[in-house]
């Protein structure tokens, strides 16, 4: 029932059979006492995964493998097992999908740790959920638990094939798919074997941050760079994982106080640019120049890109009012994240926002049709009147 009230509070889409949330819960006794009977007997097998191409910034797209209802409550029940166990061995530098640590929190010691440190290593695991080892992860979890019934339910979430729409289904012999309530957890344990435990053990003075499969490795000196990164492509090799030939690199944090010339100055992470830029410092307010992270290119374009698709233009049945308490939940998720850091950087999505209102409202009202500035003049004094109204003026 925990598990249930859990999966029920993310909500999420249906998997292959396509039964929702509200159908589970129509019959929601019946539904859980067959579920609960079947994992307590050792005949509950999981459905197949249901994949969806997701678009990524850079063009590609990223597979998730989202699970049927039914299976998204059983691997609740397994999590909530495994977790309280797991969860005090990870390193205090690994913050993805757990509970206390955030993105942001990986951001702000990524970004202290570059004003210390002049050199980056900016490492990317080759299509990580998609390679993890089916042997090596079940040795972990046998390590971690001797109950059987968890061994056999991960064992076969694991190799549970993937239904992809106008492909067919799918065998899978490695990896653990993303969109799976277990696979967050299962990551963070392979890779705290593979990567944090054994950096902590080899390199003690190396730091790094870890969120999921992006990881960020901070070094005195080219030198120690290249070392470091050799050794661990080494590692992670044993662990069948491979560091992406492209997107692997080392970076020089140039700021107003160093000054040798390197290639790579600048690196992303967690939908922010770490580069140098002009800041101001809030003891004195004077300008300088500093390694510091803000929103970076690739984020601004996809939100650039969501933004565009809403048509606002085209709503104009709706009032204002109704426009903005439709729009201000995505644009408050966007400020409270990516306004952590270089809230400056954001100036651009106001103003496309700014620019796509105006465009409605030529649409909606006559005295304004075809005059982009004096609707541009008529917003800035409804801010002025109402700058709680949206969410960018706020």
């Amino acid at each position: 029932m925990e598990a249930y009230r859990l999966v029920k509070s993310r909500k999420g889409t249906g998997g292959i059979d396509e039964q929702t949330i509200e159908e589970f819960e129509s019959k929601l006794k019946d539904n859980l006492y067959k579920l609960w009977n079947r994992m307590s007997s050792g005949s509950y097998m999981p459905a197949a995964v249901r994949g969806v191409e997701i678009p990524k910034a850079n063009g590609g797209t990223r597979r998730l493998g989202i699970p049927t209802v039914t299976d998204r409550i059983a691997q609740t029940v397994v999590k909530l097992y495994l977790e309280p166990n797991i969860e005090p061995l990870f390193h205090p530098d690994s913050y993805g999908y757990r509970m206390g640590k955030s993105a942001q929190q990986a951001i702000g010691r990524a970004r202290q740790r570059c004003w210390k440190h002049d050199w980056v290593i900016d490492l990317d695991i080759k299509g990580f959920f998609d390679t993890i080892d089916h042997n090596l992860m079940m040795s972990l979890v046998r390590k971690h638990t001797e109950e059987k019934w968890v061994h056999l339910y991960v064992s076969r979430w694991l190799q549970a094939p993937m239904q992809i729409a106008g492909q067919g289904m799918e065998e899978r012999r490695a990896g653990t798919p993303q969109g799976g309530v277990i696979s967050p957890l299962l990551a963070n344990l392979y890779l705290h074997y593979a990567f944090d435990q054994w950096m902590a053990g080899e390199f003690p003075t190396v730091a790094f941050e870890r969120y999921a499969d992006d990881i960020v490795i901070h070094c005195r000196t080219e030198k120690q760079a290249r070392y470091v990164l050799g050794r661990v492509k080494e590692r992670i090799a044993m662990w069948k994982l491979i560091a992406h030939p492209e997107k692997t690199r080392i970076v020089y944090c140039k700021d107003g106080q160093r000054t040798e010339e390197y290639p790579e100055k600048r690196f992303d992470f967690l939908g922010y640019e770490f580069r140098g830029r002009s800041c101001k410092s809030r003891s004195k307010g004077q300008l300088f120049f500093g390694f510091t992270p803000a929103i970076s290119p690739k984020s601004l374009q996809a939100i650039g890109k969501t933004i565009r698709s809403w048509e606002l233009s085209k709503q104009s049945p709706l009032d204002i009012k109704a426009i903005a308490e439709w729009m201000n939940p995505i644009v408050r998720g966007w400020y409270q994240y990516y306004g952590a850091y270089g809230k400056s950087a954001l100036g651009c999505i106001r103003r496309q926002i700014d620019h796509l209102i105006a465009r409605w409202a030529m649409r909606k009202y006559a005295h304004l049709h075809r005059k982009f500035m004096v609707t541009l003049c008529w917003l800035k004094g409804l801010r002025h009147r109402k700058p709680e109204l949206f969410a960018h003026w706020a």
